[in-house]
């Protein structure tokens, strides 16, 4: 089977290996002629970013960079991008990297001409219509790992730095109008950024499939998401050259964050707060919430998980599930306590405080409490 193709779900998507040459043709389906490339530091100085440039470049689109994106983006950030896209005269946003490039550069091309406070457009009931939708941005997205899903998502998370707490932008149109995945992209992957940000896929499909809300398209691919990560996540990590196993991940990531329209739970709303405050990378904190988070769940979610064990192949239902998850995690180098990342057991009221504003809350099978968030980070740390 080609690992290649066309998809227009949920969005225009060119998918395959070498497809990054085909990007100054998507700026023109996207109508970008002057596109501002937002990354990260980081990911600014490799190769791969460099021959995005250079193919951008010789199509005389320019050579627009903006790379001040910390690992969690904050508002200041943003405020940065926006006024180097006003500077530089753009007129769309290649929003180019991991999570963070990714909802950054959504968020530049949503903000470049929005009047309003970004904080005013946050995930609650209605306030995306506050937005002025013919002010913003196209956006071309291009995934260099296989994890978040921003790439196909209506929305960008982003830090408030005065006050530690992320909060998750949405409006429709933050939807990129194109999206380039490359695996090939995706082959220079550490090690632990391979496993993190697969297991952040696998957290996506885990919660979309846990979730109450009513969405069978999602709850299929949720399915069929855990069983890719379970198949090749443990191949790319194994050889971050396997192209195929690359390019599957890269599908898992797409199709998690696709499935989440159904909903997250109480990882997420765990892992925002902790990511916030302790900097950790989220992918991976989600990974150390999850046993907990489960078995938290387990009488609510136990039959479904009886059968997601027997789709695939894990025996002992539900209980065998959470003990693969377990030995999933062990396998990735992934940590077993919140602790071990450098969180700090004495903020957990603190911690727990935040969760509960956090809008996944909604999405979790258990109502979530203050104090039973408490109870859940006590066993995560």
């Amino acid at each position: 089977m080609t690992l290649t193709g066309n998809w227009s779900y949920p969005t225009a998507i060119r998918f395959g290996a070498g497809r990054i040459a085909e990007l100054s043709e998507a700026c023109a389906q996207a109508g970008v002629s002057r596109p501002l490339l937002v990354t990260d530091r980081g990911l600014a100085k490799l190769p791969i970013t460099q021959a995005a440039l250079d193919i951008l470049d010789a199509a005389n689109l320019g050579r627009g960079l903006f790379a001040e994106v910390d690992p969690n983006p904050t508002e200041d950030n943003m405020v940065a991008g926006v006024e180097a896209y006003k500077a530089g005269g753009h007129d769309g946003v290649i929003a180019f990297g991991g999570g963070s490039g990714l909802d950054l550069g959504k968020l530049v091309a949503f903000m470049a001409g929005q009047t309003r406070p970004v904080w005013d457009f946050e995930d609650i009931g209605d306030w995306w219509t506050r937005a002025d939708a013919e002010a913003i941005a196209p956006i071309i997205a291009v995934p260099t790992t296989a994890g978040t899903g921003a790439e196909v998502g209506r929305a960008s998370v982003i830090t408030n730095p005065a006050t530690h707490v992320k909060k998750i932008i949405f409006h429709p149109k933050i939807l990129p109008t194109v999206v380039i995945c490359d695996p090939e992209l995706t082959v220079g992957m550490p090690k632990s950024i391979t496993a993190g940000t697969g297991l952040d896929a696998f957290a996506h499909c885990v919660e979309a499939f846990s979730s109450p809300h009513y969405h069978p398209m999602s709850q299929g691919i949720a399915l069929e998401g855990m069983r890719l990560v379970k198949e090749y996540l443990p191949q790319a990590y194994a050889d971050g050259s396997d192209i195929e196993a690359r390019a599957q991940m890269m599908s898992a990531a797409m199709m998690g964050a696709t499935a989440f329209q159904k909903g997250l739970g109480a990882i997420h709303a765990m892992s925002h707060p902790i990511g916030a405050v302790f900097n950790t990378h989220h992918g991976t904190t989600n990974a150390v919430c999850m046993p907990a988070v489960l078995a938290f769940n387990a009488d609510s979610i136990r039959d479904r998980f009886d059968r997601v064990a027997a789709y695939l192949d894990i025996d002992g239902g539900f209980e065998g599930f959470v003990s693969f998850v377990q030995q999933f995690n062990d396998q990735m180098g992934i940590p077993r306590k919140l602790s071990d990342m450098g969180a700090n057991p004495s903020r957990i009221d603190e911690l727990a405080a935040m969760a509960i504003e956090d809008p996944s809350c909604a999405g979790n099978p258990v109502e979530l409490t203050v104090e039973n968030l408490k109870e859940l980070f006590r066993n995560s740390m």
